[in-house]
């Protein structure tokens, strides 16, 4: 039984104003995120997507990831995508410790130089939050989410998802992870079609 929202409507996030959730709806452009990488074979399997419709994504990375794959974290970088900071060992806020949490944080941005941040699960206190935000964090979040993670979900499900939930400005997220590796492989490609088609532009998100 599926437990997260497909999409996250503008009332909510109105109410959350601290946290980005998505880009001015005027504009006719998303912000294509992708959390948990680097990831060998798959980062590369989007970068490589994205380079076919000239899209730029934001990346949100695991610093133990970049330890173990700074080869495929630097093609991020080089080939034109952002980086942002998704903790060092994807720690769930809700069941760490604020210190612990922070320290992890601050491990990753030595390796992840990037002021964009975005909690792994979506987890924050209101502690930890502003903690953030006094170091300068622009906490991201999302309105629209793939999917792509949920092993009971089909990917026919997943595209009907994104293409039923994208809207100007919408912050998307994927996961470029072993885990959401063949269900991505299926829905990225016919995705970003999608948006091509429908003459959306995927930009990197700004701090």
């Amino acid at each position: 039984m599926k437990i997260y929202p497909d999409s996250i409507p503008d009332w909510f996030s109105n109410l959350l104003k601290s946290y980005h959730w998505h880009g001015d709806r005027k504009e006719k452009k998303v912000y294509l995120t992708f959390d948990d990488g680097p990831t060998p074979t798959v980062t590369e399997f989007v970068m490589s997507e994205l380079h076919k419709f000239g899209f730029e994504a934001t990346f949100f990375c695991i610093g133990e990831k970049v330890t173990k794959h700074p080869a495929v974290y630097n093609r991020i970088v080089i080939n034109g995508h952002r980086v942002g900071n998704h903790t060092h060992n994807h720690l769930d806020a809700w069941t760490s410790k604020k210190d612990t949490y922070l320290n992890n944080v601050s491990k990753c941005s030595q390796l992840v130089a990037s002021k964009l941040f975005r909690p792994p699960y979506g987890h924050l206190t209101p502690k930890i939050a502003n903690s953030l935000r006094k170091k300068g964090y622009q906490i991201v979040l999302w309105d629209v989410i793939s999917g792509d993670f949920d092993r009971k979900r089909s990917s026919v499900s997943c595209l009907k998802n994104l293409k039923k939930n994208t809207r100007n400005g919408s912050v998307v997220v994927f996961h470029d992870s072993d885990k959401a590796f063949e269900k991505l492989q299926e829905i990225l490609p016919l995705y970003l079609k999608f948006l091509e088609e429908n003459g959306w532009n995927s930009e990197v998100l700004e701090k």
